[in-house]
């Protein structure tokens, strides 16, 4: 099957925009970045997370759904699209930072939006130690992550690796990027590229020896 639609996705820091946006270099394919940037709650969240979990989170699915939205029917394809994410990944968050009332609500409103979502091809889970994470997080020093904990990371690292090991929406590559440098390797980024262009069907595991 030829790959029309391929999602990136990762925990925060793990270098998912970074590696959708070289895909989408290396294949002349068109771009779909996560806007979390356009989210007025965010920065609000980090400082106080339980006040503003909800809003927060349903500002990012609405968003999203929104966004996804725009994704051409699959007949009408002509380019390879990149995505930085997946819908579903907004339920891995809401299932940490919402209390079980928000969650209930929460999962009604999702539930009835992912009928609409197109699904990719092909997903690429960037897995990644915490300590790798946090060291990412740092050095990229955003504003509105400087409050940012470990134990935040660590847990939210946790709920993705649950997710992913249960995942059968798409075909999906797990790639361990602890040891790789795949933005500033052009060996690691080829290594990787090969990997994905290989049929994958279920899930397949890519980790590089170094």
């Amino acid at each position: 099957m030829r790959l029309q639609y391929i999602a990136v996705e990762g925990v925060i820091g793990v270098g998912k925009t970074s590696l959708a946006n070289k895909l989408a270099d290396h294949f002349n394919g068109k771009r779909l970045l996560e806007r979390f940037e356009e989210n007025p709650f965010l920065k609000d969240f980090y400082n106080n997370p339980r006040q503003f979990a909800f809003p927060t989170q349903l500002f990012f699915m609405l968003s999203r759904y929104r966004q996804q939205q725009e994704i051409p029917q699959r007949e009408l394809f002509h380019d390879l699209l990149i995505s930085d994410y997946i819908f579903a990944k907004d339920r891995i968050f809401a299932s940490i930072n919402l209390e079980d009332r928000e969650l209930f609500l929460y999962d009604k409103v999702a539930i009835f939006l992912e009928q609409d979502i197109p699904r990719p091809d092909l997903v690429i889970y960037l897995q990644s130690s915490t300590a790798r994470l946090m060291r990412n997080i740092r050095t990229r020093n955003r504003d509105f992550e400087k409050n940012m904990t470990e134990e935040y990371i660590r847990a939210l690292n946790e709920a993705y690796n649950q997710f992913f090991i249960n995942y059968e929406r798409a075909p999906l590559l797990i790639v361990n990027s602890t040891e790789i440098d795949f933005v500033n390797s052009d060996d690691d980024f080829n290594d990787l590229i090969d990997q994905i262009l290989k049929p994958t069907s279920g899930t397949q595991y890519y980790s590089p020896l170094k």
